[in-house]
């Protein structure tokens, strides 16, 4: 297997695997998970930094009106990606997460068109009508639209945009953001600090605390190093690995209900999803044909 696709699929598992982590401190108020996410990421990039001794880009950055404007507003897109996603797991939402970032590539496909003026291929506007299809369908079925999904699909195919436009690397990236997200995180930990759950009476949850930095930073540097190896095209099939198994666990591990008429709205969703893949791979063998030398 290519060392680029090993590393992205171990990005896309791990982020899969989520779930599991984030239930374990679902005793803790999202938010306060929130803050601690934002402060040991922080600390394990930066020491990640000082060992490679990669600090050449921060003052620049800092002293760059544009690159922090940029900045500020994927910390944000990011902060709100965390907290929906955190506030979803601890309250048994698994599915609707899921459901999210199988929706995100489609809401990648729209942002293109309306921010960058791309303009999407005939297959990739069927996928967007199919999506928006299951979405109706959910909306119908519940009488209220599917709010953790399109928030958490809205917010990380925003800052993938922002991302993808921005200078700096994944791991400079996300230095600066949880730079720019600390003061106001050590704010909120100051505030609570008499009712807050940390230090918690159990080892376990403080090491699960704590534990949020290497557990966000890790994935997304696998992602950034599989990124820089395989075809795009290779690394838009990898990315429903993750969904996958946050689907799985969320049905077959926490138990939550799925019946038969929930199952059709996925199933308009899915099926936009084969859409576009097959896009991607058709568009993928037609630049390879016509590159090939006659």
């Amino acid at each position: 297997m290519p060392s680029g696709i090993l590393y992205a699929a171990s990005a896309y598992v791990l982020w899969g695997l989520f779930p599991i982590y984030f239930a374990h401190l679902a005793a803790v108020p999202a938010a306060e998970v929130l803050v601690h996410r934002i402060v040991w990421s922080l600390l394990f990039v930066l020491a990640l930094l000082g060992a490679r001794r990669q600090w050449g880009w921060l003052v620049p950055a800092l002293r760059s009106p544009k690159v922090l404007g940029a900045f500020v507003l994927s910390a944000l897109l990011l902060s709100c990606n965390w907290l929906t996603y955190i506030w979803a797991i601890a309250n048994g939402h698994v599915i609707d997460a899921s459901l999210g970032y199988f929706i995100t590539p489609l809401v990648n496909v729209l942002l293109g068109y309306s921010v960058l003026h791309e303009r999407p291929r005939r297959l990739q506007w069927a996928a967007l009508t199919l999506a928006m299809a299951g979405v109706a369908w959910l909306t119908a079925l519940t009488g209220q639209l599917p709010w953790i999904a399109l928030v958490l699909a809205a917010s990380f195919g925003a800052y993938g945009l922002m991302r993808k436009i921005a200078p700096l690397g994944a791991l400079e990236g996300l230095t600066l953001e949880t730079l720019l997200l600390t003061p106001p995180a050590l704010v909120a930990i100051a505030l609570w600090w008499p009712t807050a759950g940390f230090p918690a009476p159990d080892a376990a949850t403080n090491l699960l605390l704590v534990g949020v930095g290497p557990l966000t930073a890790v994935p997304l540097l696998l992602f950034a190093a599989g990124a820089r190896r395989i075809p795009m095209t290779t690394l838009g099939l990898l990315q429903y690995i993750g969904p996958s198994i946050q689907f799985a666990l969320g049905v077959w591990l926490f138990g939550e209900p799925f019946g038969g008429t929930r199952l059709a709205g996925f199933a308009l969703i899915w099926a936009a999803l084969v859409l576009y893949s097959a896009d991607g791979w058709f568009t993928a063998r037609r630049g390879a044909a016509l590159a090939a030398p006659s």
